[in-house]
């Protein structure tokens, strides 16, 4: 699942290519992608000639502000991804105009395609059809459940050491699975929490309580660290992920645990492990993990 690197990029990418377009026709082939409203024909209605004013993230959320009082939430799941360009409808499939990156396989599961005022097009490439998109009265969104239980961005200014060991005070379970929970940080997934765990010579299963000051400290400097780093190298292409472009991440340059199942320990040769936790998978190194 794409997170906070990966779908920074994609705002990035997004702010360049379409900020200022407006929405002109929606297709769809999965109509139920369209979470708000679940009426296909009213989503088309509702976002025909509404102009983008305003693209930002929170947590794993793109969401691109429109005219009209309007927001469009985008949550790209476990395998979909938002590409930019020109397609041509042949025999039910979507082919790229002038694009090598675009005909890459992982970029042709197209299920939702935007039509722009400019000719362009903003498609949405999603295997195994888990994205979801929500049209809201953006004062609506802001104030919903869903919204406010999101917790901090660690990448914003004001997530300060004391701000990132408050939100851990009192909490209880394995670090790992805390890292991962939306509510309490938001946007880190498995890929970073792995990487920035294994940069802290934290291990996986360890209690959050039973983490000293000095732990925290390293921790989360780490966090910072491999997620400035990832955005700045457009994130992890491990999987699906693409930039709007159709682009691969170089994070990957960068992966030091993740998805390294038995191989060596950059650090002491030691094999990375991998264990089930919460039904995701924790990859770590059990020597120089503590």
């Amino acid at each position: 699942m794409p997170e906070l690197p990966e779908v920074e990029t994609t705002i990035r990418g997004l702010k360049k290519k379409v900020l200022k377009r407006t929405f002109i026709v929606v297709w769809t082939d999965w109509k139920k992608t369209i979470k708000k409203p679940k009426d296909f024909k009213r989503f088309q209605k509702e976002l025909k000639n509404k102009k983008i004013q305003k693209i930002w993230r929170r947590g794993k959320n793109i969401i691109l502000e429109l005219s009209q009082g309007y927001s469009l939430l985008i949550h790209q799941k476990l395998t979909g991804h938002l590409l930019h360009g020109i397609w041509n409808l042949e025999s039910g499939i979507w082919i790229p105009k002038n694009d090598s990156n675009l005909k890459e396989k992982v970029n042709s599961y197209i299920h939702l395609m935007f039509f722009l005022d400019n000719g362009k097009m903003l498609a949405l490439s999603d295997l195994r059809k888990f994205a979801k998109v929500e049209l809201w009265k953006t004062e609506e969104l802001l104030n919903s459940e869903e919204f406010k239980k999101l917790g901090p961005e660690p990448l914003e200014r004001s997530f300060t050491f004391e701000k990132f060991k408050k939100t851990l005070a009192n909490k209880k379970g394995k670090i790992k699975q805390v890292l991962m929970n939306q509510e309490i940080i938001a946007g880190i997934g498995n890929i970073y929490s792995d990487e920035a765990l294994w940069r802290a010579r934290i291990h996986p299963f360890k209690n959050v309580s039973k983490l000293k000051e000095k732990e925290l400290k390293q921790l989360y400097k780490r966090i910072k660290e491999v997620l400035e780093k990832s955005v700045k190298l457009h994130g992890e292409s491990f999987s699906d992920y693409r930039d709007i472009e159709g682009r691969r991440g170089r994070f990957d340059e960068m992966r030091k645990v993740y998805g390294r199942e038995k191989e060596k320990c950059f650090r002491c040769k030691s094999e990375i492990k991998r264990l089930k936790i919460g039904g995701r998978s924790a990859h770590f190194c059990p020597k120089c993990q503590k």
